[in-house]
């Protein structure tokens, strides 16, 4: 197995992991949830969400060789959430393609996948202050695969309180 094809796997395997945690946070949010603030200058759920599809748009552009940056206006919450895993999912099959990857992969997982597997906790951290948080889990033993980086995911094997 050739270095290059090894990076993609572990940056493959790096979504599923992005795909589970997020899914965790996400699933079973309150309605209420979306619009939550930490504080008065804290963004959203919804704007965080937001920002994460925005990033794997960007990722993908980079990966094409065509960068582009967009901060799309956030839709309402359960299409944008949608559209994170839709975006995840675009990114994660051209890095399972055999198409060259444009951009190294080290500065796409130290950029944008770096950056929402950070907002992926936070996103955690507010379930929390809102009221509805997430049982723990041992993460270590969780069923995570590369290439399932949509919604839908394995059940957790160990989790706690």
């Amino acid at each position: 197995m050739s270095d290059a094809h090894s990076s993609r796997e572990m940056i493959r395997h790096t979504l599923a992991t992005l795909a589970y945690r997020a899914a965790k946070a996400l699933r079973g949010a309150p309605e209420s949830f979306a619009g939550f603030r930490a504080s008065e200058n804290s963004r959203s759920p919804l704007e965080i969400v937001a920002h994460m599809a925005d990033l794997f748009d960007w990722a993908l552009s980079i990966a094409n060789a065509a960068e582009r940056w967009s901060n799309a206006k956030p839709l309402p919450w359960a299409r944008e959430v949608q559209r994170f895993f839709t975006s995840l999912e675009a990114f994660d099959a051209r890095l399972a393609s055999d198409r060259p990857v444009h951009g190294r992969l080290e500065q796409l997982f130290q950029g944008p996948i770096a950056d929402a597997l950070t907002h992926t906790g936070q996103l955690t951290m507010l379930r929390r202050l809102a009221g509805a948080p997430i049982r723990g889990e041992n993460y270590f033993v969780a069923d995570i695969a590369a290439g399932r980086v949509s919604m839908a995911q394995a059940a957790a094997h160990r989790e706690f309180d």
